[in-house]
């Protein structure tokens, strides 16, 4: 496969970033291609504004340039992967602008759907995975991503993985979230949808 890696954090030594190589090293050991789409280098504007917001009385809109620019990158690919910390158990702020202003009406919904084969999201969380499950916020997470977003657009294949306490962990918890992003490369083209009700087509 072809897979656009969509990364958002602003720090290239992160553990966000080491996660996205490894993960990078997985795709290639796989058989597959990729590229990778730091938000913040490419100084991504995260906020919707007019010439972005969505015409409903429109099935094909035009967009600001930068749109039309990820668009088109898009469109190159046949498969997506998100890599991200998870904030305030959401998208951060400039990823979920990007799923607002590029992932758009005539576009990624309405007239049109994405033409992608699957969506991978991998989320790094600060807390445990005990923790996560308590109030059942992976749940939630996985139903807003999976159904809310990716099946909506008309992804049908998509799946959430959780790297777990991701704060002051000893170097080998870290390793082991290392070769968990690898594995996850390796094995893309073999991840399944998630058993959650989707949108009727």
């Amino acid at each position: 496969m072809n897979v656009l890696v969509v990364v958002s954090h602003s720090r290239k030594d992160s553990l966000t970033f080491q996660v996205t190589d490894r993960f990078i090293q997985g795709l290639a050991a796989g058989g597959h291609q990729a590229e990778i789409v730091d938000l913040h280098e490419i100084g991504f504007d995260p906020i919707l504004r007019a010439a972005d917001e969505p015409d409903y009385s429109q099935d094909i809109q035009r967009f600001s340039p930068q749109i039309e620019t990820e668009i088109k990158r898009l469109k190159k690919h046949d498969a997506i992967a998100f890599v991200f910390p998870l904030w305030w158990w959401h998208l951060p702020a400039m990823l979920k602008g990007y799923i607002d202003r590029v992932m758009n009406n005539g576009y990624a919904y309405g007239a049109n759907k994405l033409h992608h084969q699957q969506i991978l999201w991998i989320a790094l969380a600060g807390v445990t995975e005990e923790q996560m499950n308590k109030r059942s916020y992976s749940d939630s997470i996985r139903n807003l991503l999976n159904v809310g977003i990716a099946d909506y657009c008309g992804v049908c294949n998509s799946r959430v993985e959780f790297l777990y306490n991701t704060l002051e962990a000893p170097p080998e918890h870290y390793e082991e979230l290392l070769h968990q992003a690898y594995a996850l490369g390796v094995n893309y083209a073999s991840h399944s949808t998630e058993p959650l009700t989707t949108f009727e087509k």
